[in-house]
């Protein structure tokens, strides 16, 4: 469950912290653009490596780490599943390259994990949410897209303290093979749903009994307006992203097996 402490927000002075949200949000979404369009393994890695100094320059070092080690298992089932796939299709023959494409899929997810765990560590879901309304997205869209961000780590906590509870009653989940390990999770599955339509009912009734919804024009204490930083953080992020098109245009990024051949 380590994974998902890297997705809840924690409090920090830093400058990553203060940045206005719709900064940090563009600088995700940037991201993900960029490693989407670039299919190369040297521009997957320096996109994950380009993170690091952020990540240590807002103090959430620990937490995005542990997202990071929790992702390790999907990772490797990225890299193996592409690579199993393109040596199926190849006539059962390895290439150098496909151990590149693969690598190259693998560091994509990861970039993007990445991003969206800084996003996610420095940002407040309440100044999210007061962000997406001065986007003018519906309130109903932001209140439901900011409730589901506070609930994935709840959920996270609860079914950690269902696995304690079962393996303190005697449950194995480590032990037996691929299906009976499946099968093992059945008994944290089953009360981690009830605790979640448990949840779900008693924030019905919370909204119900504060008149959600009541008030179509809402107002709010807070604003939010862009600084200098923010400003010259954005020019930064849209500058990157018209050189990272002009590269991948006009441009051809050599690939790590060529260069291998030239040494």
């Amino acid at each position: 469950m380590s994974v998902f402490e890297g997705f809840v927000f924690t409090y920090g002075t830093s400058a990553i912290h203060r940045l206005d949200p719709r900064v940090k949000l563009l600088y995700a979404f940037s991201i993900m653009i960029l490693s989407l369009i670039f299919s190369s393994l040297i521009i997957q890695v320096l996109l994950f490596l380009i993170q690091i100094p952020i990540v240590f320059s807002a103090g959430v070092g620990r937490r995005w780490f542990k997202t990071m080690r929790g992702c390790l298992m999907i990772a490797i089932i990225i890299f193996a599943s592409n690579l199993i796939a393109r040596w199926l299709n190849s006539g059962y023959k390895l290439s150098l390259d496909f151990f590149e494409i693969s690598f190259a899929m693998t560091f994509r997810f990861v970039a993007l994990v990445a991003s969206f765990s800084i996003f996610s560590l420095t940002t407040s879901p309440d100044d999210l949410s007061l962000a997406m309304e001065q986007m003018r997205v519906p309130y109903w869209f932001c209140f439901a897209f900011t409730t589901a961000i506070r609930l994935m780590p709840t959920l996270a906590r609860d079914a950690q303290a269902i696995m304690d509870a079962q393996k303190s009653r005697g449950l194995e989940l480590e032990k037996g093979n691929f299906i009976k390990r499946i099968r093992n999770y059945v008994p944290i599955l089953i009360p981690l749903i009830v605790s979640a339509i448990r949840r779900s009912f008693e924030l019905a009734e919370a909204m119900e009994s504060k008149a959600w919804g009541a008030n179509v024009k809402r107002t709010s204490m807070k604003k939010l307006k862009f600084k200098f930083s923010d400003y010259i953080t954005l020019f930064l992020i849209l500058f990157s992203l018209v050189l990272g098109f002009y590269v991948n245009w006009f441009i051809k990024i050599p690939k790590i097996s060529s260069l291998m051949k030239l040494i």
